[in-house]
């Protein structure tokens, strides 16, 4: 099993490679992977503080009750951005139903049945 990506370099290489083999990249969409990298960074390294914190989810406030600590609500709003640029980079399965390649692939029965004419 691949070690998880967690710097933004290999984070992008990985991006683009899976992209490829989707059949959906183009050198145009290198900004928005960029900002989905730094992302995946982000939230690897808050998740790494938050496991390392004892997986602390409460604060105590100034009255004496408890909100949501600031970490988790940071690594919530950090997966719904990850997962609004996956979608734009049809990393995941749904979006990806909703593309069509410039390049449609050709069954090799297609392609076979093609040759016969």
């Amino acid at each position: 099993m691949p070690r998880k990506a967690i710097n933004k370099e290999t984070i992008k290489k990985n991006t683009i490679s899976d992209m490829t083999k989707l059949g959906v990249y183009k050198p145009e969409y290198d900004r928005v992977i960029d900002i989905y990298s730094e992302l995946c960074e982000q939230y690897e390294k808050f998740t790494k503080k938050f496991v390392d914190g004892g997986y602390r989810y409460q604060t105590e406030t100034m009255q004496g009750g408890a909100k949501k600590s600031p970490i988790l609500a940071t690594l919530e709003t950090l997966r719904k951005d990850i997962l609004a640029y996956s979608d734009r980079l049809c990393l995941n399965p749904k979006s990806l139903e909703s593309v069509t390649t410039e390049n449609p692939k050709k069954s090799r029965l297609s392609e076979a049945l093609s040759m016969l004419e």
